[in-house]
């Protein structure tokens, strides 16, 4: 009788391990010797004339970059992609000649880009870097972007568009800056300006970009007059009025320089506007010449 429960007791057991593999499916408890090995890290360059819903960052990463079609709504749009010297063991720091040169080849590119010099509209140009593990393995590229932004006085959001910024500006177009009405600040400064039609009345009217020199950021009073005197220059031109000393007494001016951050990172372009503080115009002051722009006696 003993031997009989002995038995049965072990094919009982032995059949519990049969079904116990019956349900291993082939694995043999180890579940990590059958995946596949992960690829090496691996450098990556974006795509120029291409847009991205998302919105402009500094750094980009392989996980980050979805680009979209231009035609949909987007933020940002991808005007060219240059490189650093394969050489360089890091990514250059903000301030530093590479880095401004990197913006200067952005400056052209987008300019050609739109047909016309971009900070005629209201666009701002920024410059995006691989992210350091994208360096470490080997990305050298800068990436141009341009965005659309809703004004370029101070409170400037970005607008979502649709539609590339490919020859934007070669023609008349609403990026376009033109005629202003200037809103007043303390001590009859012009603290605003905010577009409005040329048949309007209007006070004052974007007149072209004055490019300054390598210099330190304006913060002095001494610091600002090659800016007013570079655009007194552009107003000329943009008029057809001589350049003189009588200029002064034609018109005022409004310099609109980039940020110090800005400045920081090569962009050396001045919006500049004639400002009229006298009187008001219902018409473009583009070649208007001396009897347009008269000097004032008062």
């Amino acid at each position: 009788m003993r031997r009989a429960i002995t038995t049965v007791l072990a094919a009982a057991g032995a059949a519990l391990l049969l079904v116990g593999c019956a349900g291993s499916g082939g694995l043999d408890g180890d579940l990590t010797d059958d995946w596949k090995a992960l690829p090496p890290p691996s450098a990556f360059t974006p795509s120029a004339g291409v847009c991205h819903a998302a919105d402009f960052t500094e750094v980009v990463t392989l996980a980050g970059y979805e680009p979209v079609d231009c035609a949909g709504p987007h933020r940002v749009e991808t005007v060219h992609v240059g490189a650093f010297p394969v050489e360089r063991a890091s990514a250059p720091a903000g301030g530093s000649p590479e880095l401004r040169g990197a913006f200067a080849e952005c400056d052209t590119r987008a300019t050609g880009y739109v047909g016309d010099d971009w900070r005629a509209g209201r666009l701002r140009l920024s410059v995006a870097l691989p992210s350091g593990a994208g360096w470490s393995v080997g990305s050298r590229w800068f990436r141009c972007d341009l965005t659309e932004l809703s004004t370029t006085e101070a409170g400037a959001t970005v607008v979502v568009r649709s539609g590339s910024l490919r020859d934007a500006l070669k023609g008349p177009s609403g990026l376009r800056l033109g005629c202003q009405q200037t809103r007043m600040g303390a001590g009859r400064s012009v603290q605003t300006l905010v577009p409005v039609e040329c048949g309007r009345q209007h006070d004052a009217e974007f007149v072209g970009v004055w490019r300054a020199p390598d210099t330190a950021y304006p913060t002095q009073d001494t610091d600002w007059a090659p800016l007013y005197n570079g655009c007194r220059t552009a107003l000329s031109r943009y008029v057809g009025v001589p350049d003189d000393a009588d200029l002064r007494f034609r018109s005022g001016v409004v310099v609109r320089p980039p940020g110090a951050g800005r400045w920081r990172v090569g962009d050396r372009g001045v919006r500049c506007y004639l400002w009229l503080s006298d009187r008001t115009v219902t018409a473009s002051l583009k070649g208007a010449g001396p009897a347009g722009l008269p000097v004032r006696t008062k």
